[in-house]
């Protein structure tokens, strides 16, 4: 993808994850790899007025190359890229019911979402729960680093998903299903449900990875 489409691309995204209520404020960050490092949404903006022309061009060392200073979770981003070369995209957001769920109690850290969906389990598969960090601190990232090889998402408890993709539209469908199973598993809190079965789950993992 070339400079001028992730730059379109990534604003474009933006503006429908903050139109749609899956972002606020200034919360949440995006990030595109291009040839000679990645593209990513400036600190303290609003995913819901980002302009192509503002958005930070960063060197695979972290340096800025050009455009605004990177948000400050743009370690997040590097983490992610370095632990999964197949990355084309990495999205973090602030979304309601997945912070909801990285707050309770009684979630699995291991695996934190159950398998409600077929979509769940094709694009998002298992997802764990990252210890708390403040925002900012890049202690975050050591915490994030093991987990990357062999999960494309997680969970950073009292913050928010942050998910890998190949692609910047893979991306967002999968941090988009995750919010809506976040969602799902909220309400249906106090119900008897029915949830795939390990054999149904095992094989949309053979099929879909």
């Amino acid at each position: 993808m070339s400079h001028a489409a992730a730059r379109e691309a990534i604003c474009r995204l933006g503006h429908s994850l903050y139109a749609r209520g899956l972002t606020f404020g200034s919360s949440g960050n995006i990030s595109v790899a291009v040839p000679d490092g990645w593209l990513m949404t400036p600190t303290n903006v609003t995913l819901g007025d980002l302009d192509p022309a503002r958005l930070s061009h960063i060197a695979t060392d972290g340096s800025l190359i050009a455009g605004e200073p990177p948000t400050k979770e743009a370690f997040l981003h590097r983490v992610m890229y370095e632990g999964r070369p197949d990355a084309g995209a990495v999205v973090h957001l602030h979304s309601t019911h997945s912070v909801a769920v990285s707050v309770l109690a009684d979630i699995d850290p291991e695996d934190v979402l159950p398998p409600i969906t077929a979509y769940y389990v094709m694009r998002v598969g298992r997802l764990p729960l990252v210890p708390y960090f403040p925002p900012g601190d890049t202690a975050l990232a050591e915490a994030v680093r093991p987990l990357v090889g062999k999960h494309h998402a997680v969970l950073l408890a009292n913050h928010g998903p942050v998910v890998a993709g190949t692609s910047l539209s893979a991306a967002a469908a999968a941090i988009e299903e995750l919010e809506e199973t976040a969602k799902l598993h909220l309400m249906l809190e106090g119900h008897r449900i029915r949830l795939l079965t390990p054999e149904q789950v095992a094989v949309l993992r053979h099929r879909f990875g």
